[in-house]
């Protein structure tokens, strides 16, 4: 899904992926930290990088066999994304070490003057009514 490049396009990403993964059934646990790990991808890609050349930015996601991959990609920065190990003290930088925690593994891409920061979650079905909810679709369809 193509974004503004401003700081009210978290939470537009925020409920469309919550809205997603209800839809499909998953565990609300897992929801809660898709939310969080597409919101500190976006607050990081609107902090420190540049907007894609249309001036936008992009946020997607795929879920599928209980895992799901959310990427955020941008016009790129002077400075690679990695997560830091800020002081107690710090205000920030916090944000790439809750990606860290909260996914099973995450990255970045290049393409070009375009950079990608991705993740990949644990996201299964929940149980409801003790039945397991079986999505009718394998994935989220990709935005954008």
């Amino acid at each position: 899904m193509l974004l503004p490049y401003a700081p009210t396009s978290v939470a537009v990403a925020r409920q469309r992926l919550s809205a997603d993964l209800e839809e499909c059934g998953v565990f609300t646990a897992a929801i809660e930290d898709a939310v969080l790990v597409v919101s500190e991808l976006l607050s990081n890609a609107l902090r420190h990088a540049h907007p894609l050349p249309s001036g936008q930015i992009k946020a997607t996601w795929d879920w599928a066999n209980d895992h799901l991959e959310v990427t955020v990609s941008d016009g790129g920065a002077t400075t690679e994304p990695r997560a830091a190990r800020p002081a107690l003290s710090s205000l920030g930088g916090r944000g790439l070490g809750i990606v860290e925690f909260l996914a099973e593994r995450w990255g970045v891409r290049h393409d070009g003057e375009m950079t990608t920061v991705w993740a990949v979650l644990h996201a299964p079905v929940g149980v409801l009514n003790s039945q397991v909810r079986t999505p009718e679709i394998g994935a989220l369809h990709e935005c954008g």
